[in-house]
């Protein structure tokens, strides 16, 4: 691209600038924050999406910052967009967004200030290149801009609000938007400027003025504390600073982009600009995958895990659309982690566990892949030939269910050749079988839920007692019926209460919250369980007698018994992760857990299943390390300070700068918020129930502890007794007992299919007599009632040998929704160009399922049993019109 006569004075590495952009705001007064995880806190999102986001309860007023002015770079994801992603300048699903933030301090006229200085001072953009849009209502921040900055009138664009005026959502913290854009091409003039020709301008810089609240009315009030929230994209001010064209030749993906054209042995330069933008996609969507799974996500196909499958799966497609077949990926995250490593130090940390994903997950895609491509392809050009150009929701189905195609991929495939999805009958086919979480929102929603967001400014957050005390008095700052705040609440309803301080363990790092009740003279309020919205604990249950005012003091008292079973199940998940790590493979790390009153659960990154051995070894190091007496050693210390020590974190988790460490001394020692107890002889027992995969690469592991390791052998004790009654055996001759009947199942089962199929030819032979001719063959069309799929095929090959020339098609229900479909064709009918997989395949469509096989003989099932005489009345006509 040529430059025009005002050059940039100045070029610097992608890493330059995120260190100078750090750097400027913290000799600002700024303290600099690390990225925090691409697994956000807010349940609202299922990845982080914006560099706010981490502060969000900052500026909700659910918590206090620990500073007045914060720096970061912060990683995010965004999937919106992705069809755009290689397509144009500036797309990405992994972004770095640099920000500085305000909390109450300072406002407007110093972030413009600022904005400006680090553009024109630090990058030494020239102010000829820059213009800068305000929303068209804020003549303060325009009169800044002009009159303090000097920015030209005619190069301040006033914008309407769909552009310039943040909102959290319906209701909440907003305010206007001022953002700077550059300008590739000064010498096109001043005249009719447009910000939105993205091949002249584009915006780099956004600044936030968080100054209203807006109520349900619509109603507009300043807030008492007014914040500055800003993003700079790191991406974009490099594309300008390298003087590239686009983001993705910029010092921050290109190396990435090398190392997938190297494996293709293509020169990025000399590609066409298809194979330039496979490689683009490539570039970006690797180093997305690289972080999201340094942050703890693994691929599935439930919520983030399925991004992240979807995001590798694309990854494979391009990598073959240039030529690179077999496995490939791992080899270009070494390029991406080179690049990720200083700045995100997990990232190299994490390297080994990252390769170990994308190389399982990459396995079990080319698997599948090649038989999938032939498919598509074939359903690619028969639907090009229809009247629809529509692939259907069962074939696309097929090809998720089967073959592991994302629907996303499948529909941009079809759009690459001009057709579309049936995407209602896709979810019609999925629905029996899928289990998708909710689409990720792509807008930040800073409303608290409920009736608690009408309640944040007034009541301050909840005091946390229960490290120290199971019992307290509380003075009810708010209740909830439904969702709504009422000044009180009587007997029989069901209530959400926020107490000034509490006892009770708020629901969080997988333990469950406290049990328990609230007391007062006439009153009790039974507790079921207690969440945390932010630093808010809201306490849920069920007033048993009196009336509850707001303002009014209880007794909070939890349940001791209920606590001590939580205590001794949350430090069992300590000891089997450190029994896992010490005995099976040190880089097993938590990918999620459960700590019930009854159970507990432990899911962990690891890439087989424990053998029956391992598993016992584990059970008995933790019941060794119970038996020794370990004592808890429970200290709060600055996060290096614990990551020095060796104290392990879970990954995806955000921690504080102040975090809690759980210690018992040569064991473990676990950053953890959760209640333990004091000594590892408090346990008692630990029995591990299960070990199973989950998903791919992640186990479970469910256990017991402490009581309820009694009332599972209890329970276990009373059905071997019970066993032992009705088998009259010894319990240690059970499992031959059982061998013996199993053996004595199967083979009457045998004998059954046996009679099955002997009763199937029976039956079909009395359907020669019903054979009908037609052009010098013969076809027979029937059901058979009860037949299985097996018989039905042979019963359709013994009246096929016995007709000589002609075909049979044969239909059964064998058992509820399960419907059986066989077509048997001989070499006369084939030459009329109708073949038994093809044809059978079609009639099955109609029940509701599919199938194929030989041309001579084929077989297909469906769902709907109700459709099957529809069917084979339409497998009738069709052969009378084929061989007619």
């Amino acid at each position: 691209m040529a430059q025009s006569p005002l050059s940039i004075a100045t070029t610097m590495t992608g890493a330059q600038i995120r260190q100078t952009f750090l750097e400027f705001y913290a000799a600002r007064g700024h303290a600099i924050k690390p990225s925090a995880s691409l697994v956000p806190e807010d349940p609202t999102v299922l990845l982080t999406i914006a560099g706010m986001l981490p502060f969000k309860p900052i500026f909700l007023g659910q918590r206090q910052s620990d500073v007045k002015r914060a720096t970061t770079t912060q990683k995010c994801i965004r999937t919106n967009d992705i069809e755009n992603v290689g397509r144009t300048a500036r797309h990405h699903t992994f972004f770095e967004m640099l920000g500085n933030f305000s909390f109450g301090d300072y406002f407007k006229e110093q972030a413009i200030a600022w904005a400006w200085e680090l553009s024109t001072e630090v990058f030494k953009l020239p102010a000829e290149r820059l213009v800068v849009s305000v929303f068209r209502e804020d003549d303060d921040a325009f009169a800044i801009w002009r009159d303090q900055i000097g920015v030209p009138a005619h190069r301040i664009q006033r914008m309407d609000e769909a552009d310039n005026f943040w909102a959290s959502g319906p209701t909440g913290p907003c305010g206007p938007c001022s953002e700077i854009y550059y300008d590739f091409h000064p010498e096109l003039g001043d005249d009719h400027l447009d910000l939105e020709d993205d091949s002249r301008f584009i915006e780099f810089y956004n600044l936030v003025f968080m100054q209203y609240n807006r109520d349900a009315a619509g109603t507009l009030t300043p807030l008492q504390n007014q914040n500055i929230d800003t993003g700079l994209g790191l991406e974009r001010m490099a594309q300008i600073l390298q003087k590239v064209p686009n983001n993705y030749e910029t010092d921050l993906i290109f190396p990435i982009i090398e190392a997938a054209a190297g494996l293709a042995g293509l020169v990025y330069g000399e590609c066409d600009e298809k194979t330039k933008v496979s490689l683009k996609v490539i570039g970006d969507h690797v180093r997305a995958v690289v972080h999201m799974i340094a942050d703890g996500i693994t691929a599935s196909n439930v919520g983030r895990g399925y991004i992240l499958r979807r995001l590798i799966r694309r990854v494979v497609r391009h990598g073959r659309l240039i030529g690179i077949e077999g496995a490939f990926i791992s080899q270009v995250a070494e390029a991406a982690i080179l690049l990720a490593e200083t700045p995100f130090p997990n990232t190299r940390e994490r390297a080994a566990v990252i390769k170990a994903e994308l190389d399982r997950e990459e396995a079990r895609f080319l698997e599948t892949l090649e038989r999938g491509e032939k498919l598509l392809d074939e359903i690619l050009k028969r639907e090009s030939e229809s009247k629809t150009k529509q692939i259907s929701g069962t074939d696309a189905f097929v090809l998720y269910d089967t073959y592991g195609f994302p629907l996303e991929l499948t529909q941009e495939i079809a759009e690459e050749q001009g057709l579309s999805v049936d995407e209602a009958g896709f979810e019609t086919a999925m629905e029996e079988q899928r289990q998708r979480s909710k689409d990720a929102h792509e807008t930040i929603d800073l409303t608290l839920q409920g009736g608690l967001d009408t309640l944040a400014e007034h009541i301050h957050t909840t005091t946390f007692l229960g490290y120290r005390e199971t019992s307290s008095p509380s003075r009810v700052e708010a209740i909830l019926v439904n969702g709504t705040p009422v000044d009180q609440a009587e007997a029989g309803q069901t209530v959400q209460i926020l107490l000034d301080q509490t006892p009770f363990y708020a629901e969080s790092g997988g333990q469950v919250g406290d049990r328990g009740y609230l007391s007062g003279t006439s009153l009790v309020v039974r507790v079921q369980d207690v969440k945390k919205d932010s630093d808010f604990f809201v306490h849920g249950g069920r007033i048993e007698r009196g009336t509850l005012a707001v303002g009014e003091m209880v007794t909070a008292q939890i349940d001791q018994a209920c606590r001590r079973r939580a205590q001794a199940n949350h430090t069992a998940t300590h000891l089997l992760q450190a029994a896992l790590k010490k005995l099976v493979d040190p880089d097993i790390s938590q990918a999620g857990s459960l700590v019930a009153f009854d159970r507990l659960r432990f899911d962990f990154n690891g890439p087989r299943a424990l053998t029956a051995d391992e598993v016992q070894q584990v059970e008995a190091q933790v019941n060794s390390w119970i038996a020794e007496g370990h004592a808890a050693a429970v200290t709060v210390m600055p996060l290096a300070d614990a990551k020095a020590k060796g104290a392990i974190a879970m990954f995806g988790e955000k921690y504080s700068a102040e975090v809690r460490v759980i210690d018992f001394p040569g064991v473990s020692m676990e950053l953890c918020g959760g209640t333990h107890v004091s000594n590892t002889a408090e346990i008692g027992l630990f029995k591990i129930i299960s070990e199973a995969g989950v998903a791919a690469g992640i186990r479970r592991i469910e256990a017991v502890a402490g009581p309820a390791v009694l009332e599972y052998l209890n329970l276990r004790d009373a059905v071997v007794r019970d066993l032992s009654d009705r088998f009259k055996a010894k319990p240690e001759e059970l499992p031959d007992r059982v061998t013996s009947l199993q053996n004595d199942l199967k083979t009457a089962q045998k004998e059954l299919e046996t009679l099955k199929s002997e009763l199937a030819v029976l039956k079909s032979d009395q359907l020669l007599d019903s054979a009908e001719a037609i052009g010098g063959l013969k076809i027979i069309v029937a059901e058979l009632e009860g037949v299985s799929a097996e018989a039905l095929k042979t019963a359709a090959e013994r009246l096929l040998q016995k007709l000589g020339a002609g075909a049979v098609v044969l239909g059964s229900v064998s058992e509820p929704d399960k419907v059986s479909l066989v077509a048997a064709f001989s070499a006369e009918v084939i030459d009329q160009k109708l073949q038994a997989g093809k044809f059978i395949g079609g009639i099955a469509k109609l029940c509701g399922g599919g199938g194929g096989g030989r041309p001579n003989l084929a077989q297909a099932g469906g769902r709907d049993a109700s459709k099957l005489p529809e069917a084979l009345h339409s497998a009738k006509q069709q052969l009378l019109e084929g061989l007619g």
